[in-house]
């Protein structure tokens, strides 16, 4: 009985231990809600862990594909993300019109994006840490930028 209570513990322990690396960079949250018949509505969030396991784990060829596809914004992209991380609560951008509104800030070390437009609403949000790790990634697959 004792070894089953040790072993159950061992097991509870290394589940609580994987559930804080899986969760240490936060998460990705993605809202989408289309406002109109037969519209869509999306709700997914994930680890922000799934970006980085996925970068390396995904086929090389693939990898130097978006690589080259993007090589020009790489820079801009690593210093954005940069940048990001030193202001943990910034409001970046905040566009309104009659029907629209588009609002981009940084807060608690997440950038926050959201867009309405004729009642469709999309909500995004992704830890700065993930916008640099994926910079870094591209950049060591294409070399030279």
């Amino acid at each position: 009985m004792i070894i089953l209570a040790k072993a159950a513990l061992g097991v509870a322990g290394c589940l609580a231990l994987t559930t804080a690396y899986v969760f240490h960079e936060g998460t990705i949250r993605v809202d989408v809600d289309e406002n109109h018949a037969d519209g869509a509505h999306v709700h997914f969030w994930v680890p922000a862990t799934v970006v980085s396991a996925g970068l390396h784990l995904a086929p090389a060829h693939c990898l130097e594909q978006a690589a080259s596809q993007s090589r020009q914004y790489l820079p801009v992209i690593r210093e954005v993300a940069k940048e990001l991380q030193k202001y943990p609560n910034a409001e970046l951008v905040d566009v309104r019109d009659s029907t629209d509104h588009v609002h981009i800030a940084v807060r608690g070390g997440k950038l926050f994006i959201d867009a309405v437009s004729d009642g469709n609403v999309v909500h995004v949000a992704v830890p700065a840490e993930v916008i640099s790790d994926v910079a870094d990634r591209l950049e060591a697959v294409a070399p030279g930028v």
